[in-house]
């Protein structure tokens, strides 16, 4: 019988420690591309890292918009955490296109999306016995009901790359999981999901490509990188959290692509705004917009940005908008002026 034991012991610990394939996240249709995976944390982290993916579903793509804009436009990006299911998108999507958020209507738009979740089937429920998962969060939406990231990009009609980081509550108490989106009026191709390094939480930054048009005809592929850093380390201390979250910026640094136009935008959960080292890495790879408004995005911190290396003569503005759209953070919106 100790025998017995001891081999038991050893395939639970075998079982902990194999690599997670690809494949267990592919979960979109056959006809939609395939999300290409990196891990860029520490080997000793993939255990953990697999217990935290057990309570998620798989990623919800959507690659191409019901309407596809013949000649697409440069698009304004929204870089926005919208408090798990809070935030009013439907609204902030109409105040793009009359033109409210930016003096003059808005055809084609991005949002990279962080704190979004997703309901239903396709979360794991009872049987996700080793997951790990985060504490519930279902704050109220003023006005209304919290609607799921699924539901809402289909009303929409945009292109959508879900993926989820973490499972909003526990197994058979909720059905739901969390994590970043990108949405978007233009078709989404080269998508790719990227496990940061584990802090508290699991947290998947996202990557894919849109294709514009500037105003002299050229095409021009354009990335997008949408990402949401730790706010604690170890046991939910907050006060120590900067030394996390670099070392997730640092992380995401490395894959970033070096050549070609990038924006990337994201709750950096940058405690000391502008000083915070999380953010000092990046905009040492991506630089601040030509103009950017830094007011305080959360409380009176400025916990989120938008960075963008884009092509001469294309200069941008980031402007935090009015209000917070039901959401505990304001969004911020880059305008790109493409000659």
């Amino acid at each position: 019988m100790p025998r017995l034991w001891t081999v038991l012991a050893l395939l639970v610990t075998w079982l902990a420690a194999v690599p997670l394939r690809p494949s267990r996240y592919w979960g979109q249709a056959a006809a939609e591309p395939q999300v290409r995976w990196l891990r860029v944390g520490a080997d000793n982290e993939i255990a953990n890292l697999n217990r935290w993916n057990d309570g998620v579903g798989p990623p919800f793509v959507v690659a191409q918009p019901t309407s596809v804009d013949a000649r697409p436009q440069v698009p304004v990006v929204v870089s926005w955490n919208t408090h798990v299911g809070a935030g009013d998108v439907d609204t902030l999507v109409a105040d793009l296109r009359s033109g409210k958020l930016t003096g003059q209507p808005v055809t084609s738009f991005v949002l990279l999306l962080q704190e979004v979740y997703r309901s239903g089937p396709d979360v794991p429920s009872k049987n996700a016995l080793r997951a790990l998962w985060a504490k519930l969060q279902k704050p109220p939406r003023i006005g209304g009901t919290r609607e799921d990231i699924v539901a809402t990009a289909r009303r929409l009609q945009l292109a959508t790359f879900y993926v989820p980081s973490m499972r909003n509550g526990a197994p058979g108490i909720t059905d739901e999981d969390r994590g970043n989106a990108i949405l978007s009026t233009l078709p989404l191709s080269d998508l790719t999901a990227i496990e940061l390094p584990l802090e508290s939480q699991r947290r998947v930054a996202l990557q894919a490509t849109v294709t514009v048009t500037a105003p002299g005809g050229a095409s021009t592929p354009l990335r997008v990188v949408d990402t949401h850093f730790t706010n604690t380390v170890l046991h939910h201390l907050f006060i120590l959290s900067e030394s996390g979250r670099l070392r997730q910026a640092r992380a995401l640094g490395r894959v970033l692509p070096a050549d070609g136009s990038l924006i990337v935008g994201g709750d950096f959960n940058s405690w000391f705004g502008y000083r915070d080292a999380a953010f000092k890495e990046l905009a040492r790879l991506v630089p601040p917009a030509s103009s950017d408004d830094r007011r305080a995005t959360f409380g009176p911190m400025r916990l989120d940005h938008v960075l963008l290396k884009l092509p001469n003569g294309w200069p941008a503005s980031v402007r935090r908008a009015a209000g917070r759209y039901g959401s505990d953070h304001y969004p911020l919106v880059a305008v790109i002026d493409a000659k």
